[in-house]
């Protein structure tokens, strides 16, 4: 298998967890590089749900994983995320999961900065987790951080908290209104995982190249989805990471040369959790329809997911965006029950017409989808495992997303299930 990206073209929860343990088959190594446990991906096995938040999904299939260095890391959450597939026998040994030294560690004081952060908005809030990733980034940002190679060195580490905790005490205090940490107590949190935590500390990039030089297949796990991206996504209302494939090589560490094929997961109809625009967002019985049956909530928060048509503009742009070179359809067996489906091929606005996402979120909140109507195939596609005896319907639908994406289906998924997939194309050579 060529070295391959996998991220997401919506706004997540696209089904990327699923299709990473698929393509985790061929692969050595599978690399987790941006984002928090703000993500989450669920796998079926053997009907056997498993979630994960910062491991690789690859870990189910026995493959050695990594964490790089654009990810931020709840250390806890980590162990807790160890010990629970530990608990599935699954192995997460430190021979089987690295966690790069560049990788920046979400400390107490960012979740209680975005937790307080939020509630000062009230109204107004972007509906951050709360889990810290956003404040995590800005330190690391404006380069007063804490990574894992700082645990490392106790003294070291223990003088970069005292000194960072006085400004972010200083913050709580007086601005949010709320309780401050203590720094010892902080500082004395970490160092009782520590033990825990080092032996899973190496040099990713350096281990990933040479494994690459070795011969080694990686294969690349994105988070969230473009349209959450910090640089291109609906800004404010996004992640505080770039999603996009360019990130893949920045955030593990080797170069954008060694990336040869960027899989995009598009769910067969439109999902997003939390605030922010939605331009094709059912406020009907067919979005009730579509969350109950598609079981829309969020891996993570547990949030039900707002659903709406398939939106091929923002489809578009994330081909454009991460040089897709093929396309994974996800829950498209939703669909088998609508009399009608319609898919947004531009937007409308002020007498204007947009076929490339508008910039302004102000624009894009009032922005009016303009959709042209297909057939429904009212069959149960969750049993099809060939792409020939789908109904015509059915094949005339993914015919018209390859048309107006310009991107070529490679794999269609009927359902949670490894062997409710359909390839139509070999992404494993």
């Amino acid at each position: 298998m060529p070295n391959t990206v996998v991220v997401g073209t919506q706004w997540g929860d696209e089904g990327k967890g699923k299709i990473v343990d698929l393509l985790s088959d061929r692969a050595d190594y599978v690399v987790r590089f941006q984002g928090g446990n703000n993500a989450g991906h669920t796998m079926v096995v053997d009907g056997q749900e498993i979630i994960s938040h910062l491991v690789p999904s690859g870990i189910i299939q026995n493959k050695v994983c990594f964490i790089g260095n654009g990810v931020v890391v709840d250390p806890h959450v980590l162990l807790e995320e160890i010990d629970y597939l530990d608990s599935k026998d699954i192995d997460v040994s430190p021979k089987m999961l690295k966690v790069s030294d560049r990788a920046h560690i979400i400390m107490p004081y960012h979740k209680s900065i975005d937790q307080a952060r939020e509630i000062k908005k009230g109204d107004a809030k972007i509906g951050t987790t709360g889990r810290g990733i956003g404040p995590c980034y800005e330190d690391k940002a404006t380069r007063r951080g804490i990574r894992f190679a700082d645990l490392l060195d106790k003294d070291l580490f223990t003088q970069k908290v005292t000194t960072i905790m006085e400004e972010k005490n200083f913050y709580l205090e007086h601005y949010f209104k709320t309780e401050t940490l203590d720094p010892e107590t902080v500082i004395n949190e970490i160092f009782e995982i520590r033990d825990r935590l080092l032996p899973y500390i190496a040099d990713v990039s350096v281990t990933l190249n040479q494994g690459m030089d070795d011969g080694k297949q990686v294969l690349f796990e994105g988070a969230q989805g473009t349209h959450l991206d910090i640089e291109h996504g609906t800004y404010p209302f996004v992640t505080s990471s770039s999603t996009v494939s360019a990130n893949a090589a920045c955030g593990s560490g080797v170069g954008p040369g060694k990336l040869n094929e960027v899989m995009g997961i598009v769910k067969a109809y439109t999902t997003r959790v939390g605030a922010g625009p939605f331009p094709t967002e059912l406020f009907d019985e067919i979005g009730d329809t579509l969350q109950r049956t598609g079981a829309e909530f969020g891996a993570t928060t547990g949030r039900k997911r707002r659903c709406g048509w398939l939106d091929m503009v923002i489809l578009k742009n994330a081909a454009r965006l991460n040089g897709l070179t093929g396309l994974v359809i996800t829950k498209l067996d939703v669909l088998d029950d609508l009399d009608e489906i319609k898919i947004c091929t531009g937007y409308e606005h002020g007498g204007k017409t947009y076929d490339a996402f508008p910039p302004c979120i102000d624009t894009l909140e009032n922005c009016v989808p303009i959709y042209e109507s297909h057939p429904g195939w009212k069959a149960n596609t969750s049993e099809i495992r060939e792409y020939d005896k789908f109904p015509e319907n059915t094949k005339k639908y993914l015919k018209r997303i390859e048309e107006l994406s310009g991107v070529k289906i490679k794999i269609v998924s009927v359902g949670p299930g490894r062997e409710e997939t359909i390839v139509l194309e070999n992404v494993f050579a």
